[in-house]
């Protein structure tokens, strides 16, 4: 396996068709699904523990609508709830509505659940207006170091997902782990899940060294092999893995 320092400066997004068919023969009456609780999650990533110990950024939109509505229904269980809201109606599309009533109808969700979710995007609008802009646009390792500012002076490893349409614009960002960086704690569905989610073409992964030596460790060089043959399993490119530090910023790219 060679690896290599990228330096072709300028990320060229591969367009790839997949489909996957499910061959399951089994009737539907038979077929039982499970489905995922708070309370089945470890301690640490339980949305408001996960909250209370690294902050809000590091947790998901479906998290954080999880916290806003506190507890799920008879029928439907929080988790299930906030990831169906956030599935079928978009992040901005829920957050843009100021009738409670018709949160509740149209959304299926006690009024109660409505008029929270209404007053918390109210106090987004107002306490953090500003005006709009088009979307960032990522097309070197430059442009991520650049558009990573806040994760230069981070005491803890981060690692990032830039999540790319086909026009190298930002669509979905968030964070995917913290602490030291390695295959243990990086798992491939963790990447590629709001990957899937938000239907983009390319992702670009950032992580940053507080040590201050942007040099790329095994364990970078590593997961970023494992990470770009999976996506060339789901048809989704991994454009690159950027090291940042408060001065510098390296660019990985592995070749088989």
């Amino acid at each position: 396996m060679n690896m290599t320092i990228n330096t072709k400066g300028v990320y060229q997004i591969k367009d790839s068709d997949l489909f996957f068919v499910a061959n399951n023969t089994a009737p539907a009456s038979t077929q039982k699904q499970y489905v995922l609780t708070i309370k089945d999650l470890p301690g640490d990533d339980k949305p408001r523990e996960k909250l209370l110990d690294s902050g809000p950024h590091v947790l998901s939109t479906q998290e954080l609508l999880a916290i806003v509505l506190t507890t799920g229904t008879k029928k439907e269980e929080l988790l299930s709830m906030s990831k169906r809201l956030i599935k079928d109606y978009g992040e901005k599309n829920i957050m843009t509505e100021t009738d409670a009533k018709k949160v509740s109808v149209e959304y299926d969700i006690p009024l109660v659940k409505a008029c929270q979710i209404v007053a918390c995007a109210e106090l987004g609008k107002r306490f953090y207006k500003k005006p709009e802009v088009g979307l960032a646009v990522i097309r070197t390792p430059k442009d991520v170091f650049d558009h990573v500012r806040d994760m230069r002076d981070l005491p803890k490893e981060h690692l990032r997902g830039i999540y790319l349409d086909t026009h190298n614009r930002v669509i979905h960002e968030e964070y995917i782990s913290i602490g030291t960086i390695n295959s243990n704690i990086v798992h491939a569905r963790e990447v590629f899940r709001a990957a899937i989610e938000y239907n983009a073409a390319a992702i670009v992964l950032v992580h940053n060294h507080p040590s201050g030596i942007v040099t790329p460790s095994d364990a970078d060089f590593a997961i970023t092999n494992q990470l770009i043959a999976a996506g060339r399993i789901v048809g989704i490119n991994v454009l690159d893995h950027i090291i940042v530090t408060k001065t510098e910023y390296q660019s990985i790219e592995a070749e088989y």
